[in-house]
């Protein structure tokens, strides 16, 4: 029973109320909310050396996805992370955006391979290498391009998708290569140009507030290299759509059974969905995995 409640509650984003009227109907048996919390942090804690031999096993990777989204406890923002890769899944669930959530989930300061993220601030904090995801950058520059007309972003939106079609079948020729870098620079170039910086008004304090299309332009200019790190490196995807995909599942959950009773309550959800994601993605079954929880007798996933 406690197996089927983790499953409904934390696969499934039931409700803790709807999880006892199902387990009721079902099983001829109702346990109460705190029954089922009291559960969820039993799970939670037999989960703590699979989540450390997690945690180890992400950092041996060439390549992590990183993102994160709002969450909510007892009304108030909070915030879930998500460090993954194609076979492993961590979450995190912290008060804070910031570094220290990064730092609290104890992977991403001490990992120093090649990190895909969204060109968020806080990610250049960290010592890995890092790509951006480029899906972002075409949808901006489609925003751009259709939005407010500029042709430079136009341009290397159609170029950027040419080049990454090339690569990915295999027909992208070093002179092809050379040619793109070369437009890649020019339409930077005139994408400044197009976007001269805002100049401060007398009296006016702080940071000049720049448009969207420099800021875009001078995003692809510092970070030029980690936009294009998939051309050097055949292990970076195009994209972060496999941590994207991995923090979806924490926009469900918030429209179908909102937030968190308490801090608490989210740290053993994400812990627990690290297993189940993890189980999920290396084809395992999830009922035996949750049953096993139950039993003492944790059926692990491959971490090598």
């Amino acid at each position: 029973m406690h197996g089927l409640a983790t499953l409904l509650n934390v696969v499934h984003f039931v409700p803790l109320k709807r999880t006892s009227n199902i387990l009721e109907a079902i099983c001829g048996a109702k346990l109460s909310d705190g029954t089922i919390a009291l559960g969820l942090t039993v799970a939670a804690g037999r989960l703590a050396a699979f989540e450390t031999e997690l945690k180890a096993a992400l950092l041996n990777q060439p390549v992590l996805h990183a993102d994160e989204t709002g969450s909510k406890v007892k009304g108030k923002l909070a915030w879930m992370h998500v460090v993954s890769c194609k076979q492993l899944t961590l979450y995190g669930h912290h008060e804070q955006r910031g570094y220290a959530a990064l730092k609290d989930m104890d992977v991403l300061p001490r990992f120093r391979g090649t990190l895909m993220h969204d060109a968020w601030s806080t990610y250049f904090q960290l010592p890995a290498q890092h790509a951006l995801c480029n899906a972002h950058l075409l949808r901006e520059l489609r925003y751009l391009a259709e939005g407010h007309e500029q042709t430079w972003a136009a341009e290397l939106r159609s170029a950027m998708q040419r080049v990454y079609h090339a690569n990915k079948a295999g027909t992208l020729t070093s002179e092809g290569r050379a040619v793109f870098l070369q437009q890649f620079d020019a339409l930077v170039h005139l994408g400044l140009e197009t976007n001269p910086r805002a100049q401060s008004i007398l009296g006016q304090r702080g940071r000049v507030k720049q448009t969207r299309g420099r800021n875009l332009a001078l995003r692809c200019q510092r970070h030029r290299e980690a936009i294009l790190r998939f051309l050097d490196d055949e292990q970076v995807p195009f994209d972060n759509n496999q941590a994207e995909r991995d923090i979806r599942m924490a926009c469900v959950k918030r429209k179908v059974s909102g937030g968190f009773r308490s801090a608490e309550g989210g740290m053993n959800f994400c812990r627990i969905r690290s297993y189940t994601s993890t189980l999920y993605k290396q084809g395992r079954n999830l009922w035996d995995g949750l049953v096993s929880i139950f039993r003492n007798d944790i059926l692990m996933p491959n971490f090598s």
